[in-house]
């Protein structure tokens, strides 16, 4: 027969829905914290995801009897290789895109009128259609590039922050991996959480990067034989965007697109778009999530609005670290709990619901 425990089970000291509403009022408050303070929080978590990235370089210097402060100079070196080339295929695609706007300004000038003339001819009103011919506008395309240069000057602005974060961030990992021997077994299931969220940081953009680089060359080398302008600088936008989950594709296609319609008209733009739809939809959504299943395993509808919802909250940088910082919120969040495990199954994650199996 079955013991029953005659001691009652304490009441909640709270009702479940105030704890809740509790929850999801300090959720605010951090996140408006993170929003007033995103000048500094996006750097540091683009630096701590870099020295993620690099930190694996000092396990085989060590091993080799190197001293670990040499091991830490080596990750600091890679940190900042990795930076140089960032900066340095930015650099290039803003300079060549100015450029490109001087050069094109009278091309894109008679294609927005024809593109207006065009909307009207199929009865758009005519304030519709002169605002969507604007699109093509020298004055329009050079506004962007102005706010999109003040964007690229405050990423540049706290680069100093994050050559500074690379570098304390770097000599504290040393450290940290000597934590279960200063508090025990006891700390080994957080350490583990941990261990696992940065393998699947590291594996998410060590894939993404290496698709996003077989991307650009394809699309980099269909848009040259196209004779598509400077595709050098829409091949390094391909790469940029591949690391942007799910509407990366269409933020890579629209300036070459454009751009393929001002010098070949409709024609080359829509082959523009099928060699962008073929190459990216197979590798991009095909094969590519394949591999980054096992590190991201977040749901497809979590990824899209994880984009969105970290971009809005520290600028443009979130859309790029909107994958790491959702990962990092579940494992700080729910990642201890038990009780939560329904919510990592909701959020994607599949090991929580074969956890809970008895």
């Amino acid at each position: 027969m079955k013991r029953v425990d005659p001691t009652p089970r304490p009441a909640p000291a709270l009702p479940p829905s105030v704890v809740v509403l509790t929850g999801l009022a300090a959720g605010v408050i951090a996140l408006a914290g993170l929003y007033f303070a995103r000048e500094l929080v996006g750097p540091l978590v683009l630096a701590a995801v870099i020295v993620i990235i690099c930190h694996p370089l000092r396990h085989p210097l060590e091993r080799r009897g190197w001293p670990s402060w040499t091991a830490t100079t080596a990750v600091i070196v890679l940190a900042y290789l990795i930076l140089a080339v960032m900066v340095a295929l930015l650099w290039f695609a803003g300079t060549q895109f100015v450029r490109l706007v001087a050069d094109y300004s009278d091309e894109l000038q008679a294609t927005a009128q024809n593109v207006a003339a065009w909307l009207q001819s199929t009865g758009l009103d005519g304030d519709a259609a002169d605002a969507a011919g604007a699109v093509l506008k020298p004055a329009t395309i050079a506004s962007f590039a102005a706010s999109v240069g003040g964007t690229v000057l405050n990423v540049l602005t706290a680069f100093f922050f994050v050559l500074a974060y690379v570098i304390f961030m770097a000599a504290d990992g040393s450290r940290y991996s000597r934590a279960e021997a200063a508090f025990g077994a006891s700390i080994r299931p957080t350490v583990r959480r941990f261990q696992a969220f940065n393998t699947g940081v590291r594996r998410y953009y060590v894939v993404n990067a290496a698709f996003g680089a077989v991307v650009a060359v394809i699309d980099g080398l269909a848009l040259w034989a196209l004779g598509v302008p400077v595709p050098v600088v829409w091949a390094i936008l391909a790469f940029v965007t591949n690391f942007v989950p799910n509407i990366g594709f269409v933020l890579g296609v629209i300036p070459p697109a454009l751009l393929a319609l001002v010098v070949g008209g409709w024609p080359m733009m829509l082959t523009v778009i099928a060699i962008y739809c073929v190459v990216n939809v197979t590798l991009q959504v095909l094969i590519q999530p394949k591999f980054v299943s096992d590190a991201v395993d977040l749901s497809l509808t979590l990824s899209f609005f994880s984009v969105i919802f970290w971009t809005f909250i520290i600028g443009p940088l979130g859309a790029i670290l909107s994958i790491p910082l959702t990962l990092l919120v579940r494992a700080l969040v729910f990642g201890g709990d038990d009780g939560a495990r329904w919510i990592r199954w909701l959020s994607g994650e599949s090991a929580a619901a074969r956890a809970s199996r008895p």
